[in-house]
């Protein structure tokens, strides 16, 4: 500050001088008046035709995403009557896309919730009427199926959501707020997070089953592109968006999609029997939003690894309870709650190695159904070792008893 009011001083000082103490002027060469003026007029010449084109790469991109795909979404308008009368007791839409040229549309199943009407507008403005297929609470998802002419069915392709990263282009293609065929873009924000989709739909089914590996996103998501697909740069569904994170309504900045990798296992089942049996393990663990991961854990409990998933609870008479795995076995305090530690760690599941609920629950979804026997690597008291274990349907009731040694 000292400088910068100095620097001031001493431009008001120069300002000050006596004229006086000036040297006269010097004669220079002269320069017409015009010249000056011709000089002042010019303005910059057009960026070649090569750095035009290098910046709007991204938006020709974009612009052909849209003119491939958009003729594969489509937008989803239900009517809700009142059982045994007439009497509409509420409308809604949302937004979907084709899977195959049978008629088949993928959506969310809180779009076509307790419709007794659904009416499908594609791109090109025709409309048709649609049956619900079936339709899944606990991934969200639903497939429902319309008569129409093969000019008027775009089936879309799949990614693989397990090579998604954080970072990566994200396109969204909807109807948000009515307005058909709208894209927004932005990036994979995060992934790995949960959503207690069956919950948000059903109070009477059974609590605690996530829906796992829910893509983040920053892609501006509102009312209306519920059931509308995700894209990647090559125009590639990466997920189905479902839900935003709000205080109003409106998209704040925080929106989710359902992974590819579950449209790809709940749809195809959805189409042949209408519902999806989950393969479950009976089996409970604290929750790591509380900071109770493993990772969180390890060095106040002194356990042997830092990922995995530390068995609380263990459902009477579930997979687990059969197989002989074990809840926790003493209570614990940490970072001021008790906890109740020394219970299994599953690290790994046929091999593949997981981190947390989320993954192991992920990799069942896609993987397995009931019936499959799968062999679950176990860290307990120090010592790792395999087992067997027979999956089972998820429960669509309460999952009753729980046990651990800290409370039986």
């Amino acid at each position: 500050m000292k400088q910068i009011i100095a620097l001031m001083v001493g431009l008001v000082l120069v300002a000050c001088r006596p004229a006086t103490s000036a040297p006269p002027p010097q004669a220079v060469a002269s320069t017409p008046i015009d010249s000056l003026q011709l000089v002042r007029a010019q303005v910059p010449t057009p960026v070649s035709e090569a750095i035009i084109e290098a910046a709007d790469a991204e938006y020709v991109m974009l612009s052909n995403i849209y003119e491939r795909l958009a003729p594969s979404v489509v937008n989803i308008e239900i009517q809700a009557t009142h059982p045994g009368t007439d009497t509409i007791i509420d409308f809604g839409s949302g937004s979907g896309f084709v899977w195959d040229m049978d008629g088949h549309i993928v959506t969310n199943a809180h779009v076509i919730d307790g419709a007794s009407s659904i009416e499908v507008t594609f791109n090109d403005g025709y409309i048709a009427s649609a049956e619900l297929v079936g339709e899944d609470a606990f991934s969200d998802l639903a497939v429902i199926q319309v008569q129409v002419d093969d000019i008027h069915l775009h089936p879309m392709t799949l990614a693989d959501s397990g090579t998604v990263r954080v970072g990566e282009r994200a396109i969204a293609i909807g109807n948000p707020f009515g307005l058909a065929s709208s894209m927004t873009v932005g990036i994979v924000s995060g992934l790995g997070r949960q959503l207690p989709s069956a919950q948000l739909l059903s109070a009477d089914l059974p609590p605690g089953f996530s829906n796992p590996s829910i893509i983040q996103v920053d892609t501006d998501i509102n009312p209306g592109n519920s059931g509308g697909p995700l894209l990647n740069s090559q125009g590639e569904v990466i997920g189905v968006n479902t839900a935003i994170r709000t205080d109003n309504g409106v998209f704040q900045g925080v929106g989710f999609a359902i992974p590819a990798n579950t449209v790809r296992r709940v749809v195809p089942e959805l189409i042949e029997n209408g519902v999806v049996d989950y393969a479950w393990i009976g089996i409970s663990t604290l929750v790591e939003s509380d900071g109770f991961s493993v990772a969180a854990l390890a060095e106040p409990l002194n356990l042997p690894v830092n990922t995995g998933v530390l068995v609380d609870r263990i459902s009477v008479g579930s997979p687990a309870d059969k197989a002989g795995l074990q809840g926790g076995q003493r209570l614990d305090t940490v970072r001021g709650r008790q906890i109740c530690a020394g219970g299994d760690i599953i690290i790994a599941v046929d091999g593949e190695f997981v981190d947390n609920l989320d993954e192991l629950v992920a990799y069942l979804l896609v993987n397995n159904k009931p019936g499959d026997v799968i062999n679950l690597l176990i860290v307990r008291d120090g010592e790792t070792f395999e087992v067997p274990l027979a999956l089972e349907a998820r429960p669509t009731d309460e999952t009753g008893e729980t046990v651990n040694a800290c409370t039986s």
